[in-house]
């Protein structure tokens, strides 16, 4: 291993704390950048109310998550921590985008490192494949952020965020719906929520931030932030709403069907973020807000300590885990705290943001509450079944059994470092005391700086919900949690999507394909074949016609020229010849004066002196 190669978990760690401390700074000096972008936009991001929530909370949590992959990750660590340092900028960047071009950078970079995580063990073809479904489920889901950018600007609500809902009427709607789309996607919302069962292949820091404060958490984090343009339209509120609480219900199903601990916290993930999208539906922004940042802590927590047993023993399967707890008393009794939080035990924090959000529901509507309880009951039917397994002691007669789970994955180092545990009682704290953003004092100052003025919940709504986690955790201790067969493999959504979407959709491509084959490859097969006839017809002329006629235009111009010359020699050169014959003679005559006798050259100089004076004499 190279030396950067050893220093990429300190870079990273450090990068990541100097991070954390300047998410605290800027949660209170509430910075806001803005750059030209296109006309009539800007690539603005910025700290508010609401940001100033999820930026701190982001920040921490990816710290934490790093501390563990430390412990984690042993090979290639530049790579993953590099990875991670994207995505959690990524996830940052959407929580503070104010306009759609900021927005959708973030999105498509969150995207894109969700993949390349999910798949970072990228030998392993299965890993890989699971994070390519991960991608394009969420990828296809993207594509409403696109046609809402379209809208927006068709709409003439410019694309800032804050504005979307000052739109014309109908592009208001196309816009709603495309952030509705996409955020349901990222969230992991029915339909979409099978692709989080999938990324449970990638590494546990992998699964720990993705599940928490990043990506999934972000898409419920949009409509959060988008919840005045849901409300414009008069029905994305409710189908948001309807959405979230039936997500919630039904994953909370799934959920309590898991036999594997990872795909019970991955469909708990998708069931509590329903009270988030809920709140998003209902009004409830600061409920919502306060939901989402105590299931950050809470499901960061109980991510990393599924982690630290998988490492330590080769097995997620519940099965394996019994009495774990008694083994690691660190791990456990953290893990017990993010369980009994989960459930909404009292005081803890899930039990508080999830009553500020019904409470609202109950406002909206009697059977929205109804479905949303029900689902709070069964979030702690599957927190009391995780409980159980984790604290029951092994008779000494199964032993051989549940040891039988362990290394099934991989081979366990029996072991918890320091590294794997540190991160845990922080975020116990977290899952315990968050709960504090609902509950007055702090709770009525969150509602007022986020612009709410709805009232939370009633003592004894709360007391009710309160009395309802403790009679289910007793009943799971009692007897066992029933199993539902039909929920177990996540509702069929993935049997459901390659039926209803990917099926027809290679049905059309091979459809297409064939067309191609016989019908456009043909069409240029014989197009071809006709471009090659005629070239070789043209050959042919060009050789019999063409070609003779140059032949013969060449003959004849040699016998012209070789006329030409016969002329040339017979009257040019005679002529020459002749005036050559004359100079020579003129040559000799001039010579014959020349003989070097003096009184001859006298007797000349006399002679043109007297010719000359005759002359002059003749001119008088």
């Amino acid at each position: 291993m190279s030396r950067l190669e050893r220093a990429a978990p300190a870079v990273a760690l450090t990068t990541m704390a100097i991070t954390a401390a300047l998410a605290v700074g800027v949660a209170v000096a509430r910075p806001r950048v803005a750059v030209p972008f296109m006309a009539g936009s800007t690539f603005a991001v910025g700290v508010d109310a609401l940001s100033a929530l999820i930026v701190p909370t982001v920040a921490v949590v990816s710290l934490l998550v790093l501390i563990f992959s430390t412990a984690e990750i042993r090979t290639s660590q530049g790579r993953f921590h590099g990875l991670m340092l994207i995505f959690a900028s990524a996830a940052l960047v959407t929580a503070t985008a104010e306009t759609l071009p900021a927005l959708l950078l973030a999105w498509e970079v969150m995207g894109a490192m969700s993949y390349a995580l999910v798949g970072f063990w990228w030998r392993d073809t299965d890993r890989v494949s699971a994070g390519f479904t991960a991608f394009v489920t969420t990828r296809t889901a993207d594509l409403g952020l696109y046609l809402a950018a379209g809208a927006a600007l068709a709409g003439g609500a410019g694309l800032a965020l804050a504005d979307l809902p000052e739109g014309n009427d109908r592009w208001r709607d196309v816009v709603a719906a495309g952030v509705l789309v996409a955020a349901l996607g990222k969230s992991a919302q029915l339909p979409f929520s099978f692709w989080l069962s999938r990324a449970m292949e990638g590494p546990s820091p992998v699964s720990a931030l993705l599940h928490s404060a990043a990506m999934v958490a972000m898409g419920g984090y949009l409509l959060l932030r988008t919840a005045p343009l849901l409300d414009a339209t008069g029905w994305a509120a409710p189908a948001a709403a309807w959405v979230g609480a039936l997500t919630a219900l039904l994953l909370g199903a799934v959920a309590v069907a898991q036999e594997d601990l990872k795909q019970l916290l991955a469909a708990s993930t998708a069931a509590q973020l329903g009270f988030v999208v809920m709140g998003a539906g209902v009004g409830a922004v600061s409920g919502g807000a306060a939901q989402l940042v105590a299931h950050a802590a809470t499901k960061a927590l109980l991510f990393l300590a599924a982690g630290a047993w998988l490492a330590a023993l080769g097995t997620k399967r519940l099965a394996g885990l019994r009495g774990v707890a008694h083994r690691w008393r660190l791990v456990g009794w953290a893990a017990t705290v993010g369980l009994l939080s989960l459930a909404g035990v009292a005081p803890l924090a899930l039990w508080g943001t999830k009553d500020a959000v019904l409470a609202a529901a109950l406002e909206e509507s009697p059977w929205l509450y109804a479905v949303g309880l029900s689902a709070a009951g069964l979030s702690a039917a599957y927190a009391g079944k995780v409980l159980v397994v984790l604290w029951r002691r092994v008779p000494e007669g199964q032993r051989p059994a549940v040891a039988a789970h362990r290394d099934e994955e991989r081979r366990g180092t029996r072991r918890v470092t320091a590294a794997e545990q540190a991160p845990l009682p922080v975020l116990a704290l977290g899952a315990a005391f968050l709960g504090v953003l609902v509950l007055p004092p702090l709770g009525d100052a969150v509602a007022a700086a986020l612009g709410e003025e709805a009232p939370g919940p009633s003592p004894l709504e709360m007391a009710g919900s309160a009395v309802l986690a403790l009679v289910v955790l007793a009943l799971v201790r009692w007897r066992p949690v029933p199993e539902p067969t039909w929920a177990r493999r996540w509702l069929g959504l993935q049997h459901a999507t390659r039926v209803l979407a990917v099926r027809p959709t290679l049905v059309v491509a091979e459809a297409l394909a064939r067309f191609d084959d016989d019908v456009l490859d043909r069409a240029v097969t014989a197009c071809s074949g006709a471009v090659l006839r005629a070239a070789r017809r043209a050959a042919r002329f060009d050789d019999g016609v063409l070609d003779g006629a140059v032949e013969a235009t060449s003959r004849a111009s040699v016998r012209v020229a070789q006329r030409a010359g016969r002329d040339d020699d017979r009257w040019f050169d005679g002529a020459v010849e002749g005036i050559a014959t004359r100079v020579r003679r003129l040559g000799r005559l001039a010579r014959r004066p020349q003989t070097g006798q003096l009184y001859q050259y006298y007797l000349q100089a006399v002679a043109v002196v007297a010719i000359g004076i005759l002359i002059l004499a003749t001119v008088r």
